[in-house]
């Protein structure tokens, strides 16, 4: 049995349950999911029940960040997105909850437009879920309909009573509710629908009716309304939680797949609504309604019929209107600091980092654990893209089990070793964050840098690249790479910052023009500071490996700095001219001298080391230019077979391995679709 916690804030959790409510929380069968935390519904019902236990956790696509849950425990908020079956699949045997409400939904807001996630959330994802739990078991699953499922038949309908959908959101909503009955029956899956009327209360969206007309009530005003005509079924949001525990304890066991209305029975106008607020909140002017316009799903008769919940569960309504209006306006004044993230719209941000792994099997978990905890300390959303380059050791091996256990990590295969570049632009090509971090897989990129890439982005920087003031390397390496790059900075063409290597992070568009760039033969840092936008550094110590030795030698590390200067510089062909023209002129002078010499003395058998030096300087000179150019004309027959970068042998995601050109496919596509 789960023990009872301290009682946090009233600003967090349930004003109006009584001892008997508690109870009833105390009596669920654990642990409990939340699905759709972050959103009103959900983040009221996860503080209510994480005031009285500890085994309740929530997840929803992008629950890190998100306002609601600025108070909430990390360790408990899973980002899981429902439409993913693989995905919900993972989090259930991970977790083996017992008891699961389902409150996430698309399309109830009329910003919420997209056809498709309004069928695949609402529909799809109530699929996914109850799937899942028919093959792992589950004690009760409660799933969040909603009145919209009446559509045009809306006066005080029974549970029975025929669906007459209004809107794609109330279609979908039908279908789940059709797979709520289905399951139950069919299956013996312990589950059902409750059909929320107008919940209100704390942490609902600030673009609500009831959050506009309390947040303008406090000023005096009113918000803009529709017709007065217009009517609700208001249950406030501790009335909402209280039916949802019932139905989980009373509903799920003994009557699986039925269907439930949450209403308080009462036909409440807008009209009402504003005779309501001006008297709560003592307004003097007099209300203008219509000054709002009407949604098409906007009913005169829109109220429901709570009979049944009383029958099956023993639940009605204990929060009037007003004294629900009161306490909202209340938490409202109380909640100061919390709502301001509310106001600022700003969603969590999406990291992802990208590590070229060959022959780092050993340092790729420790990676993974380092990479998790600083994304976690930063509170934002992030993947992990782990790419193979066809490592001999079991780097593959190494990247399924981890994403065994981790929907945040994604694997890429390679079907041979394309280097590093291209592993990062394989990366790059799946990746969904607002922006990428590049790291080698040997731990050289030490994540613990990342928060301070991060602050710089936040301050306007599009890329924000690692400096290396020091390296753990022997002397003459480091004076040979600060050789190098100082190098290749005045050769280049553009501005090339020096000390920077691959680590980085890359704001979303500059990716996106980075992607789109056709060149075979990539040298990232170049590249990355040949797109422009705003750059700046953060300097480092970058360790020795962690693991093994470098795969670095003598002779690579000059065709990296070939591959770097000839990829963004002419300089050494202007060189070489300058050189023809300067020993021409060379070749003059002398000519003169040995022709005056001729005329005053004549010449004798003399200065063959001279001429034998000058042919061995000059055909050294020739070979050296006709390499140079050789390498021009080699990157531009690399250019002209248009090969691909990478060729992806397979990916890895949730433990399974995607080998199929079609199965990877897909997988791409569900991976990168917007949510």
């Amino acid at each position: 049995m789960p023990t009872h916690k301290t009682e946090p804030s009233p600003q967090l959790s349930a004003q109006f349950w009584d001892e008997d409510d508690i109870a009833n929380a105390k009596a669920l069968k654990g642990p409990i999911l939340i699905i759709g935390v972050s959103g009103f519904i959900g983040a009221n019902l996860f503080y209510h029940l994480s005031s009285i236990r500890d085994d309740v956790y929530g997840c929803s696509r992008l629950p890190h960040g998100r306002w609601r849950l600025q108070a909430a425990a990390k360790e408990k908020l899973l980002p899981v997105d429902i439409t993913n079956k693989e995905k919900v699949d993972l989090l259930i045997k991970r977790l083996s909850p017992r008891t699961v409400f389902n409150l996430s939904a698309y399309g109830a807001y009329a910003r919420q437009q997209d056809v498709k996630k309004v069928h695949e959330t609402n529909y799809m994802g109530v699929l996914n879920v109850l799937e899942s739990l028919r093959e792992n078991g589950c004690d009760a699953f409660v799933h969040a309909g909603s009145s919209s499922e009446y559509g045009e038949n809306c006066s005080a309908p029974l549970e029975d009573a025929p669906l007459i959908p209004n809107s794609h959101y109330s279609v979908s909503k039908v279908g789940a509710n059709f797979l709520i009955g289905y399951y139950g029956s069919k299956f013996g899956v312990q589950c059902c629908n409750v059909r929320l009327y107008s919940i209100f209360g704390p942490w609902e969206e600030r673009d609500r009716l009831i959050p506009a007309v309390v947040s303008r009530g406090l000023e005096g005003q009113f918000p803009p309304l529709v017709n007065p005509k217009i009517s609700r079924d208001f249950v406030y949001i501790d009335d909402c939680t209280r039916a949802m525990v019932k139905a989980a304890l009373i509903v799920c066991v003994k009557n699986p797949g039925e269907s439930v209305n949450i209403a308080s029975g009462v036909k409440t106008t807008i009209r009402n609504v504003a005779e309501t607020s001006q008297e709560l909140f003592n307004i003097q002017e007099d209300c203008q309604f219509g000054n709002f316009q009407n949604r098409n799903w906007d009913l005169p008769q829109w109220f429901g019929n709570p009979a049944k919940a009383k029958e099956l569960m023993d639940w009605e309504s204990h929060v009037t209107f007003a004294d629900g209006l009161k306490a909202t306006a209340q938490w409202e004044q109380a909640a100061g600091e919390l709502l301001q993230f509310a106001k600022s719209g700003k969603g969590p941000k999406k990291i992802s980092a990208i590590i070229a792994c060959y022959r780092d099997n050993q340092a790729i978990p420790i990676m993974h654990q380092r990479l998790t905890k600083v994304f976690n300390d930063l509170d934002v959303d992030y993947e992990i893209i782990f790419v193979n380059d066809n490592s001999p050791a079991n780097d593959k091996k190494v990247i399924e089990e981890i994403s065994s256990h981790d929907t945040h990590v994604i694997g890429i295969s390679h079907s041979r070793n394309f280097g590093s570049q291209s592993a990062f632009l394989s990366g790059m090509g799946i990746s969904t964050g607002d922006a990428v971090v590049l790291l080698d897989g040997d731990l050289q990129d030490p994540p613990e840098v990342i928060p301070k890439f991060y602050k710089k982005w936040l301050e306007g920087y599009s890329v924000v690249y690692g400096e290396r003031v020091k390296r753990e390397a022997p002397m003459y390496m480091q004076i040979a790479y600060k050789l190098f790059y100082r190098t290749f900075k005045a050769l280049s063409d553009v501005s090339i910052p020096v000390d920077a290597g691959d680590f980085s992070l890359i704001d979303r568009k500059v990716v996106s023009e980075m992607l789109r760039l056709n060149e075979k033969d990539v040298f990232l840092r170049g590249l990355r500071a040949w797109v422009g936008f705003k750059q700046t550094g953060v300097p480092y110590i970058r360790p020795e490996r962690l693991f093994g030795v470098s795969t670095n030698s003598f002779f690579k590390n000059i065709w990296w700095a070939k591959k770097a200067i000839f990829s963004f510089s002419f300089k050494p062909l202007h060189y070489i001219q300058a050189f023809g023209i300067g020993m021409f002129g060379v070749s003059i002078l002398l000519g003169l001298y040995y022709l005056i010499s001729y005329m005053i003395a004549p010449p004798k058998a003399e200065g063959v080391t001279t001429i034998i030096m000058l042919l061995l300087m000059l055909g050294s000179a020739q070979l050296i230019s006709l390499s140079v150019i050789g390498d021009y004309v080699g990157k531009i027959l690399e250019e002209s077979k248009n090969r691909p970068h990478y060729i992806r042998e397979s990916l890895i995601y949730c433990g399974k391995t995607y080998s199929d050109e079609t199965k990877m496919s897909e997988l791409i596509e569900a991976l990168t679709k917007e949510n």
